[in-house]
C-alpha cells in the first residue's frame, strides 16, 4: 500500500485535474470510469475490496448503463485509491474514488423526476437548499406573523398547534411528502431500467437490503473501515452513516406514531418525554445530530483525491439541512413557553420541507439507486460467471 501523506503537494494540484493529460482531463464522466475500470480489469488488485470489482470483471466494456450501475454500486470508502499503484501522480491517473462520484452525480441528473429539476439541484444544490430553506420558514413566519403569534409565549398546551392548527400542517406537509415519495419512486424506476436490473428473487432481495442496513461495502474491503487522508484506517464514516440514516429513521418513526395517537387513538399532541412519539423523536434527533455533525466534519477533512470537488455543494447542502432539522427539533423540544418558540417551529418546519422538496435530486437519492444497484448485484452474482460483452 502506498502512503498518500508524501504526496499531499502533488496531489492538491491533480485534484482540479489541471496536471493530467488532455485525453483525460476532456472525457465525460462515463468514459472516464470505462478508462479507469479497462485499466482495473487488466490490474484486478483490487477485486476482493467491494463488490464494484468482482462486478467488473463480468466484463469487457462498459457501455454506460453498466457504468451508472458500477458508479451507484461504489459505497466511496477510498481504499481502492489508497492501494493503487496507478493512482496519481502515476500517468495513468487511475482514481477509482473520484471517478464513481463524478458518475453518481450525473445520475442524479439523469435519471431524476422531472429531469429538469435534477439538473438545477445538481448544479446549484447548495443555494437551491438554501433558499428554499429561507423562503419557506419566512412563509411560516409571515403565517404566524399575521395571527400575532410570531414572538409571544404560546401558553397554550396545544402549543404547536397553537400556531399552526393541525389540519394546515397536513395540507402543507402531505403533498411535500407524497411528491418526495413519487419523484424517488419515478427516478428509481427510471434507474432500474436503465441498468436493466432484470427480476429479483426473494434470497436476491434479501441479500441486497442486509447489504443496504448494514453499509456491508463501506468498510475498505477488510473490515477496518475507510482510510483517511494519512492512510489509517477507520470504521468513523460507517458508524456516522449509521447514525444519521438510523437517526433520521427514528425521526421519521415518531412522526408516524404520532400521527396513529392521533387519528387511530385520539390522543392528540402534545406528548410528554416518556411517551413513544417522544422518545422516537428525542433519541432520533439526538443520533442525527452526532451523525450529520461528524459527516460534516469528516467530508471536510477527506483528501481531496477521495471526492469530486464540484459535488461538495450537493453534499453540504443535504448534510447541512439534516443537521438543521436535528438541532432545530431538540430545540424546539425545550423552547415551550418561551419567545422563541415560534421562530424556531418555523425554521425547523422549512428546513423538513425543502429537504424532502430537494430529496430525489441529491445524496439521499443516491441511497436509493444504490441499494437498486446493489439488488442488481445480488442477482447478478447468483447467473453464471461468464463475461458481459457489451456492443454500446
Amino acid at each position: 500500500m502506498r502512503p498518500l501523506e508524501a504526496l499531499t503537494r502533488e496531489a492538491a494540484t491533480l485534484a482540479s485535474n489541471a496536471t493530467l493529460p488532455d485525453s483525460v482531463r476532456t472525457l465525460s464522466p462515463e468514459h472516464e470510469v470505462a478508462r479507469v475500470l479497462q485499466v482495473c480489469n487488466a490490474c484486478r488488485y483490487c477485486e476482493g475490496f467491494c463488490a464494484v470489482f468482482p462486478a467488473m470483471t463480468r466484463r469487457l466494456e462498459f457501455a454506460k448503463a453498466d457504468v451508472h450501475y458500477l458508479a451507484n454500486l461504489c459505497h466511496q470508502c477510498g481504499a481502492c485509491l489508497h492501494a493503487c499503484q496507478y493512482a496519481p501522480p502515476h500517468d495513468f491517473a487511475i482514481n477509482v474514488s473520484r471517478a464513481m462520484a463524478q458518475v453518481r452525480t450525473a445520475t442524479y441528473s439523469t435519471y431524476a423526476w422531472p429531469p429538469a429539476l435534477g439538473k438545477l439541484y445538481r448544479h446549484n444544490g447548495l443555494t437551491v437548499a438554501a433558499a428554499l430553506t429561507l423562503a419557506l420558514s419566512l412563509f411560516l413566519a409571515l403565517g404566524a406573523a399575521s395571527s400575532g403569534s410570531l414572538l409571544s409565549v404560546v401558553t397554550s398546551p396545544n402549543a404547536f398547534y397553537a400556531v399552526f392548527p393541525h389540519t394546515l400542517m397536513v395540507a402543507l406537509f402531505l403533498p411535500v411528502f407524497a411528491y418526495a415519495v413519487l419523484a424517488l419512486a419515478m427516478g428509481v424506476r427510471r434507474f432500474w431500467h436503465g441498468i436493466e436490473g432484470g427480476a429479483a428473487s426473494a434470497p436476491a432481495t434479501a441479500e441486497a437490503a442486509r447489504n443496504a442496513l448494514s453499509l456491508k461495502y463501506l468498510d475498505g474491503g477488510h473490515g477496518q473501515g475507510c482510510n483517511e487522508e494519512n492512510d489509517r484506517f477507520t470504521l468513523q464514516r460507517r458508524r456516522l452513516h449509521h447514525l444519521t440514516f438510523y437517526g433520521f429513521m427514528l425521526c421519521f418513526a415518531s412522526t408516524c406514531v404520532a400521527t396513529f395517537y392521533h387519528y387511530v387513538l385520539g390522543v392528540p399532541a402534545p406528548y410528554g418525554f416518556n411517551t413513544l412519539p417522544k422518545l422516537l423523536g428525542v433519541t432520533g434527533g439526538l443520533m442525527l445530530a452526532i451523525g450529520s455533525g461528524g459527516l460534516l466534519r469528516a467530508h471536510v477533512r477527506r483528501h481531496a483525491l477521495a471526492q469530486d470537488p464540484q459535488q461538495r455543494p450537493m453534499d453540504v447542502a443535504f448534510i447541512g439541512l439534516l443537521l438543521l432539522i436535528a438541532l432545530s427539533g431538540l430545540t424546539l423540544a425545550l423552547s415551550h413557553g418561551s419567545h422563541a418558540m415560534t421562530l424556531i417551529l418555523c425554521l425547523h418546519l422549512g428546513a423538513v420541507m425543502a429537504l424532502f422538496l430537494t430529496l430525489p435530486y441529491g445524496k439521499f437519492a443516491h441511497g436509493v439507486y444504490r441499494t437498486a444497484a446493489l439488488l442488481k448485484w445480488a442477482i447478478e452474482r447468483r447467473k453464471p460467471g461468464s463475461l458481459r460483452l457489451m456492443d454500446d
